[in-house]
């Protein structure tokens, strides 16, 4: 897949087939719409292409009104997007930088600007609350009215039900922050993932575990930078993590701001995603990880961060996680690798002028 951050480049693609989002997520609902727009493309002969906006626009709004509560939790970093987005056959994706300038733009203007002149459209699907152009003026029927007077066709795919739920980036949201991971992957058709490069950090962990433990590695973590300040998630879970060898690695991770932890430490601040393996490959040796790109699957929530009065309770606490995580892998229901899901879902989709 081909990736552009905005539309000015050599490279993109001079004509497409388009839809339009922020694919938080990239849910079964997404999915489904990915492939009739790639089935489109190909009827037509073009690339499917996607536009999608970083910072969401929400987010925007939100710092703009310095009003942070009205920033939506993120489900996936843009990297997890990215990749989602490839695994779904999407041919290019389009980037575009959500600032003053394009949230002041008419929806005339961005018609014009953006999808004929920017991104050569040829036929654009979108969802069934789709709105665009300054305070959000436009909707499906204006696009679909440009689409008939400009050439360009117009589709609208309604809403995406699993076992009779709406699914949506909002429904995943709202399963993530109750600690479901179970109806998270059934809205997202695999588990929750997060995935990154290994970065550095204080190397606490393997000082806690030495102690309990007895052993130089400790209670060694894989720290990932989660680049959005709202996780939809957060909290300590049953992981596999994948990247590290031939068969995903089982461990116990934890989510969030680590509130037992000095804040003004190297990654004081920061969203993280600190993964524990409870068996950590001898072939890495203690410095291996850094640097490669990794993907956790959260699987099981096991509780919410706790703040801990001092080393030796949060080096406790760890011991008590990793248990926990080891039992529920050893548990008849514990999925051992992972797999798409495959449930019964019902489409509903309303296309005009095709």
């Amino acid at each position: 897949m081909k990736i552009f951050r905005g539309f000015h480049h050599p490279g993109i693609a001079r004509a497409c087939a388009l839809t339009i989002g922020n694919f938080d997520g990239v849910h079964r609902g997404h999915q489904a719409m990915l492939a009739l727009l790639n089935s489109e493309a190909a009827h037509r002969g073009v690339e499917s292409c996607v536009l999608t906006f970083e910072p969401h626009p929400r987010d925007y709004f939100a710092g703009a009104l310095n009003k942070p509560e009205l920033a939506p939790a993120r489900i996936g970093t843009l990297r997890d997007k990215l990749t989602e987005l490839a695994r779904c056959g999407v041919q290019q994706t389009v980037v575009l930088p959500f600032d003053a300038r394009l949230a002041a733009q008419s929806p005339d203007a961005f018609i014009e600007a953006v999808l004929l002149q920017g991104l050569g459209a040829r036929y654009v699907l979108v969802g069934d609350d789709f709105r665009f152009g300054r305070q959000r003026a436009g909707d499906y029927a204006m696009l679909d009215a440009a689409g008939q007077s400009r050439g360009f066709d117009v589709a609208r795919m309604n809403s995406y039900e699993v076992h009779g739920l709406r699914v949506s980036s909002s429904a995943v949201r709202q399963a993530l922050a109750a600690g479901d991971m179970d109806a998270a992957a059934r809205l997202l058709g695999r588990p929750y993932t997060i995935s990154g490069h290994v970065v550095h950090g204080r190397k606490l962990g393997r000082e806690l575990g030495a102690t309990a433990a007895g052993a130089g590695n400790g209670f060694r973590t894989l720290n990932l930078r989660f680049a959005h300040w709202k996780p939809a998630a957060s909290g300590i879970f049953a992981v596999l993590v994948h990247g590290l060898g031939a068969a995903p690695l089982p461990g116990v991770a934890n989510l969030g701001v680590r509130p037992s932890l000095d804040p003004n430490d190297v990654n004081g601040g920061r969203v993280l995603l600190e993964t524990h393996c409870l068996d950590w490959p001898a072939e890495l040796g203690p410095e291996g990880a850094y640097g490669k790109i990794v993907r956790v699957e959260l699987l099981h929530k096991l509780h919410d961060e706790l703040k801990y009065d001092g080393l030796d309770a949060l080096t406790a606490g760890i011991a008590k996680d990793c248990d926990n995580a080891r039992a529920y892998f050893a548990s008849a229901r514990a999925p051992q690798h992972s797999a798409p899901l495959h449930t019964e879902t019902r489409r509903q989709t309303t296309r005009d002028r095709i």
